[in-house]
């Protein structure tokens, strides 16, 4: 009987090949509600995902804001390690959101106005292209 079990427990962990899923997740819109601010996740054009690489657990904000205010309230110690995605308002697939081109003055669900953009080509000439760095510490510094 313990052979049994030692092989039943052998025969689980072959077959997971231990890679994790850090791929975007899908959103239940109208359901899935922000981390940060509690918010159902329902515009289709600002929402972010934060996954932990060290699990693969995601966590969804309704907006950039909330994600990089997240990171600070929760002090979460893998920030840096952390993948991000954010929908391209362009196209609305999932894009990484450390590597867009960041646009000023949208009208966001939390006020914060920031729209990530795959192709830099695609920002109004009438709004600034920005870095993630630099929507990182304007959020940081109390801006909306």
């Amino acid at each position: 009987m313990k052979y049994f079990k030692l092989l039943l427990l052998i025969a689980m962990f072959v077959g997971c090949d231990g890679k994790l899923d850090l791929t975007p997740k899908k959103i239940n819109w109208d359901r899935d509600i922000c981390e940060r601010c509690k918010m159902i996740v329902s515009d289709r054009n600002y929402a972010t995902q934060v996954i932990d690489p060290s699990n693969g657990k995601t966590y969804k904000f309704d907006d950039i804001g909330c994600a990089i205010l997240w990171f600070k309230d929760q002090k979460i110690s893998w920030k840096n390690e952390a993948i991000l995605y954010v929908v391209d308002v362009d196209t609305k697939g999932w894009i990484d959101a450390r590597k867009a081109f960041w646009s000023n003055f949208n009208v966001t669900p939390m006020s914060y106005g920031f729209a990530a953009h795959n192709d830099r080509k695609k920002i109004p000439d009438d709004k600034e292209c920005m870095k993630f760095s630099d929507i990182e510490q304007y959020v940081l510094k109390g801006g909306r």
